[in-house]
């Protein structure tokens, strides 16, 4: 597995602590720092099911300054965005090595990562 980390974010440490209490084996990727490629991207907006749109941290300060709001909802262009600026990403994603993947904000969605 791979979380994508932020580790000033109280959600990715918490879905850290509860891997570590499952004891399941992945690796922290600190998004900020190694941000994603659009192919990476990509990759996991398929996994997920989602849109980058959907993934996108709207109320953040940057989005409203790049006023991601009032964007057309061009799929491309929103990953190039998220690229650019992996601060508007949602956080933590887990991807499994499996294909599955979770946006893991909540303890529901946390059981399921961590259920054997």
């Amino acid at each position: 597995m791979e979380v994508w980390f932020n580790p000033s974010c109280s959600k990715s440490r918490i879905a850290r602590d509860r891997l570590d209490e499952a004891g399941i084996e992945y690796t922290l990727r600190r998004y900020l720092e190694q941000p994603p490629t659009e192919a990476e991207l990509r990759e996991a907006l398929g996994a997920l099911g989602l849109e980058p749109w959907d993934i996108t941290r709207a109320a953040d300060p940057l989005a409203r300054e790049l006023g991601v709001r009032d964007l057309p909802r061009d799929r491309e262009a929103w990953i190039r965005l998220l690229v650019a600026h992996p601060a508007l990403i949602q956080r933590p994603i887990v991807l499994s090595g499996d294909g599955r993947a979770w946006v893991a904000r909540d303890d529901e969605t946390l059981r399921e990562v961590t259920a054997p």
